[in-house]
């Protein structure tokens, strides 16, 4: 009996082995659109509710050639890199600050902290009172949710250097300039780059929510006008394409990893 279960495991490995290591993260989403389309095609889910992929593939195709999509598009991108890259800066200096200097951490990192724990959705009746519906109000409101993961990121990962090396700086005579640059930034570069990436993946998050409480462009703004309208396929598309670019920012986030933290051995299953 037990023999027969490990043979089973073995060719069950042994199949997977056969595919492609790059195709390996395509399995589960080929086999989802794939029951998806039959069950579609067989009348099993309502069109209406949810149209078929082959459907939605249409509908992306028609809103591609029309150009209609690549208006949205380019104005949400342009939108979600200007809020993450003035709250990931702000953030990164911030958390240099307060994660260097005992007098600033005591200074600025309670007051932050506290605005942390306040829901960001919470303050978008004080933004648009404040700074009406434009564009600055959506960009600062991405900037924000940007800042506080590259806050604390940066900050844990300074305050998390081996106290060790430290002492080996002091045999080398560092300098404070060659103390931050040399040892202090690389060793916290895998905290920084993480909230690169949280940070990358909450400013999609609140781009969605900025572009649905009133703009008249944007992949947001796209898809809530679709919901008007009952069109769910043009909903899809929108929400394909956010999927699609939160991956790819993600994926360069990695390969920034793998480039800059050769040095580092972890686990790797």
């Amino acid at each position: 009996m037990k023999s027969e279960i490990a043979a089973r495991k073995a060719a069950g490995q042994d199949w997977l082995r056969a595919v492609p290591g790059p195709l390996h993260a395509w399995l589960v989403p080929i086999a989802i659109v794939a029951l998806w389309q039959i069950a579609g095609g067989l009348g099993w889910i309502s069109a209406t509710l949810l149209p078929t992929p082959l459907t939605i593939a249409k509908q992306f195709v028609s809103l591609g050639l029309s150009g209609e999509l690549w208006e949205h598009f380019q104005i949400s991108i342009l939108r979600a890199l200007s809020g993450f890259v003035l709250g990931g800066l702000t953030g990164l200096a911030l958390g240099l600050s307060t994660g260097l200097g005992k007098m600033a951490e005591r200074t600025l990192d309670p007051s932050l902290q506290m605005l942390r724990t306040v829901p960001l959705l919470s303050l978008i009746p004080l933004f648009i009172l404040w700074f009406g519906i434009g564009e600055f109000s959506k960009i600062l409101m991405i900037s924000l949710g940007a800042f506080f993961p590259m806050y604390v990121n940066t900050f844990l990962g300074i305050r998390s250097v081996d106290v060790k090396l430290y002492d080996v700086s002091r045999i080398f005579q560092y300098s404070k300039l060659q103390l931050v640059t040399r040892l202090i930034i690389p060793a916290a570069l895998p905290n920084i780059l993480l909230g690169i990436r949280l940070s990358l993946g909450l400013s999609w998050l609140v781009l969605v929510v900025a572009e649905m409480m009133g703009t008249s462009a944007g992949i947001g703004y796209m898809i809530q006008d679709a919901r008007a309208y009952s069109q769910t396929d043009i909903v899809f598309v929108g929400i394909i394409i956010f999927a699609i670019v939160g991956k790819l920012s993600d994926s360069v986030v990695r390969l920034l990893e793998s480039k800059l933290l050769r040095w580092r051995e972890t686990y790797k299953g």
